[in-house]
């Protein structure tokens, strides 16, 4: 049967119609799935950048709990009570934040340390003689001698060093500084010194060996797949050690390094010790004292050369000193330096003495003093050591990992808290949060069940 002409033609017509419906149809549903996406990227987007507040806002809450701890430390150049002070997963509000401390050895880098990082228990990039400095790892003479050019104040060349000469060759060209570090950064500009001397593997200074540190070439850095973790040039050094030379009264420490016979009788007896025991140390001591015209090069050969006992040095330790200066610098904490570090100090270099010495610390209560260290040594290399060390601490390193709600938001920021006026004011500010996740594997873990049990 046949349909007329203009039947057919309305068939046609119908179907053309449908199609083009069904492309509108098929148009608009695609264009709603993709403002929908982008609406679900862009709400993705907002809560990320929210979890990034969130842990911005918890490191400045981090930084102020820390300055009023700081501040309410009980006595001067001891940090806050590590039984109340908190340093790991503290919340505030739906961010937390930790603190990420170093490994008290170059060997425990399995898992984060958690506190403070003592500054005065680093080399100071501004004191530290060249034979000091060269014995850090990865240094070497002629890096050493660099250090002396970049920050003493006059144009001659230390042999190996580099002075303006060498880095007008470099490209682009600068000048020496000639002047003071002002901060450990500073190293990657001084002539010699590379990113892998300054970090080796531990490029996202943490102090824990992270999953790319321990795979050879697979990702940076470059590692030699060993299992352990070789710190650069960064982690030993600092330009902030410093201890107050006042007393708590805000009076200036007694200088024993001429000794003042009256003065020092009456800081005996202040402390409680009885007028009979008084002078019997004075007596020894002047039997002990260094011949005339020389004096006590430092606290440590005092109360070697007194017969105090610890007990009694103890009392008024933090009332003596050699030095009539405001604030004293460079001197290294014999109580929390890594054996590293005190392997640099004279009397100390060897690495086996030091790691003796830190292992002797270990096993005893130091009570922030140096008389412990009296015993672990022979009588000459810890005259010989004394000038160089201390008890106390007055300057700390106050690096700060947050994450905001639902463990999002790194983000990492270092503070430098010096506490030598009373107080405790930021010296230094920088952003860390570029060097990537630091706070190791467990933390990482943890945070991944937590959110599973929500």
């Amino acid at each position: 049967m046949k349909f007329p002409p203009h039947a057919a033609g309305r068939g046609s017509g119908r179907g053309s119609v449908l199609i083009i419906v069904l492309w509108v149809a098929f148009g608009l549903v695609s264009l709603a799935i993709y403002f929908a996406n982008s609406s679900s990227l862009e709400l993705r987007a907002a809560d990320n950048r929210v979890a990034s507040l969130e842990a911005q806002q918890a490191i400045e809450g981090a930084a102020r709990y820390l300055s009023n701890a700081l501040a309410g430390v009980t006595e001067p150049g001891i940090p806050p009570d590590s039984t109340t002070f908190k340093v790991e997963a503290v919340p505030v509000g739906d961010a937390r934040f930790w603190f990420i401390g170093q490994p008290l050895d170059e060997e425990d880098d399995d898992e984060v340390t958690w506190g403070l990082v003592d500054e005065g228990s680093k080399l100071n990039l501004n004191t530290a003689n060249t034979n000091m400095l060269q014995r850090l790892p990865r240094m070497t003479a002629e890096l050493a001698a660099a250090i002396k050019d970049w920050r003493d104040t006059d144009s001659d060349v230390t042999e190996g060093g580099a002075e303006d000469e060498i880095y007008g060759r470099l490209n682009p060209p600068y000048r020496c500084k000639n002047a003071p570090f002002e901060s450990i950064e500073e190293l990657h500009l001084v002539y010699g010194f590379t990113y892998e001397i300054l970090h080796d593997e531990d490029t996202n200074l943490n102090g824990v060996m992270d999953p790319n540190e321990n795979d050879e070439d697979a990702a940076p850095p470059r590692d030699n797949h060993d299992g352990k973790l070789d710190r650069g040039v960064l982690a030993y050094v600092t330009v902030h050690s410093k201890v107050s030379n006042l007393r708590t009264n805000g009076d200036p420490k007694i200088n024993i390094g001429t000794v003042d016979e009256r003065a020092l009788r009456g800081l005996m007896t202040e402390a409680g010790i009885t007028a009979e025991r008084v002078q019997q140390v004075l007596q020894v001591f002047s039997t002990n004292s260094p011949p005339p015209g020389n004096s006590n090069s430092s606290v440590l050969q005092f109360y070697i050369r007194s017969g105090l006992k610890a007990e009694e040095f103890q009392l008024f330790e933090n009332d003596i000193s050699v030095s009539t200066n405001t604030v004293v610098e460079g001197l290294v904490n014999v109580n929390t330096a890594t054996a590293t570090v005190l392997a640099c100090l004279p009397g100390l270099d060897t690495n086996d003495m030091a790691a003796t010495l830190v292992a002797t610390r270990i096993g005893t209560d130091t009570q922030n003093s140096i008389a412990w260290v009296k015993d672990a040594l022979d009588p000459q290399v810890a005259e010989q050591v004394g000038p160089f060390i201390t008890g106390r601490s007055y300057v700390y390193t106050a690096d700060i990992a947050a994450l905001g709600h639902h463990g999002r938001g790194y983000q990492r920021v270092k503070f430098i808290f010096d506490t030598t006026e009373g107080g405790a004011k930021i010296r230094q500010r920088q952003d860390l949060t570029h060097l990537g996740w630091a706070l190791g594997q467990n933390a990482r873990q943890q945070i991944a069940e937590s959110l599973n049990e929500r």
